[in-house]
This record gives C-alpha cells, structure tokens and sequence, in this order.
C-alpha cells in the first residue's frame, strides 16, 4: 500500500533523496478518478516493492507540494528519479500505462 508523504520535509527525505525510481500520486479525498487509480496504485506499490517507491501526495493537505510540481488537476502521477521528475501523466490511467512510466 502506498504511503501518504504528509509534509515538504518528508517529501525531500522520501522522494527527492531516494535511490531508484519514485512514483507519486498527487490526489484529492474528494476526486473520483483519484479513487479509481487507488487501488492500482497500491498494487504496483505491493508488486513492485524493492524496485520503485509508492507514495501518495493529499494536495488539500499539502498545498505547498501541488504548488510547486504544478498540479492542477487530479490524479497527476509524476515519477521520480534522482530527485528529477523522469515520466508525468495527468488523470486515472489503466496499470499497464503506470508501469510503463517506470
């Protein structure tokens, strides 16, 4: 299951500094097309656990993250790669288009 970064500080730690690919949702609680990319998104995490890192990024809550990547629309998928951003999708995307972006 992917785990929701809840600050700046903890999104520097856990995406920007990681070693190996990331793959973010920034979502919204009240989007629809955020909760139907759910559950893919927490099985890639479970699938690919060890080779790419999952997180999930709340814009209500963090505003100052959705701010600074420019999303303005939910779900956005943005991976990461050395602290680059390396492949970015916006919208629900079937599992097959994800995996392809790692």
């Amino acid at each position: 299951m992917a785990e929701v970064i809840k600050n700046a500080d903890e999104f520097q730690t856990k995406v920007l500094d990681a070693q190996g690919p990331v793959l973010v949702d920034f979502f919204a609680t009240w989007c629809g097309p955020c909760r139907m990319v759910a559950p893919v998104i927490d099985e890639i995490a479970t699938e690919k656990a060890g080779q790419v890192s999952v997180y999930k990024v709340d814009i209500d809550a963090t505003p100052d993250l959705a701010f600074k990547y420019q999303v303005s629309s939910v779900p956005t998928l943005i991976v990461f790669e050395n602290g680059a951003i390396k492949n970015q999708t916006l919208g629900a995307q079937p599992k097959q288009n994800i995996l392809a972006m790692l």
